[in-house]
């Protein structure tokens, strides 16, 4: 049984990561983000079908995430390399283009593994999201079946649900009141 992380302080990392631009070269660690919220996701790999679909629409809604103080890092078990690739492929070629946040390379696989997404049969992480509170504290997450893409509208529901500082009722939307703040 794999051991519950919603609710406890998110697990560290440190990993290397490729901007946006798809030309410079950054590193992100789970400290960098300390005093915002962090929509935190692994996807399979580079260079397939679903996966630039959930990281195009990502992007673009980069600028609603950052008005919520939120941030986006994506990240796969490729390198670095492999990420700047995609993303200066473009589109219309399976490529990315430029995108409003980084992609991070957990060539090691240690980030996968500590967030529990790491599939060791296939070298691979399933796609999970996680939303991280600026103190640290992992709020949330969601992992599926690498078939299925993830919905950009959920997760910015959730991030407001969570920020709302209150109980809020199933199928809760932004402007309805909460059962107890």
């Amino acid at each position: 049984m794999a051991e519950r992380l919603v609710g406890k302080p998110a697990p560290d990392f440190t990993m290397e990561t490729v901007l946006g631009n798809g030309s410079d070269f950054s590193k992100a660690s789970l400290t960098d983000y300390r005093g915002k919220w962090l929509v935190f996701f692994f996807y399979p790999l580079d260079f397939t079908f679903v996966c630039p679909t959930e990281i195009t629409a990502l992007s673009e809604a980069a600028s609603q995430f950052k008005a919520l103080d939120a941030e986006i890092l994506g990240v796969s078990t490729d390198s670095i390399h492999s990420h700047k690739a995609w993303i200066n492929t473009p589109r219309d070629s399976n490529g990315l283009g430029q995108i409003n946040f980084p992609l991070a390379s957990d060539i090691t696989r240690s980030v996968a593994k500590d967030y529990g997404v790491y599939i060791e049969e296939e070298g691979v992480a399933l796609r999970g999201l996680f939303i991280i509170n600026p103190e640290g504290e992992l709020k949330y997450q969601v992992v599926n079946h690498n078939d299925v893409g993830r919905s950009v509208e959920e997760t910015l529901r959730v991030l407001q649900a969570l920020q709302s500082g209150g109980l809020c009722a199933m199928n809760w939307k932004p402007g309805d009141k909460n059962l107890l703040a």
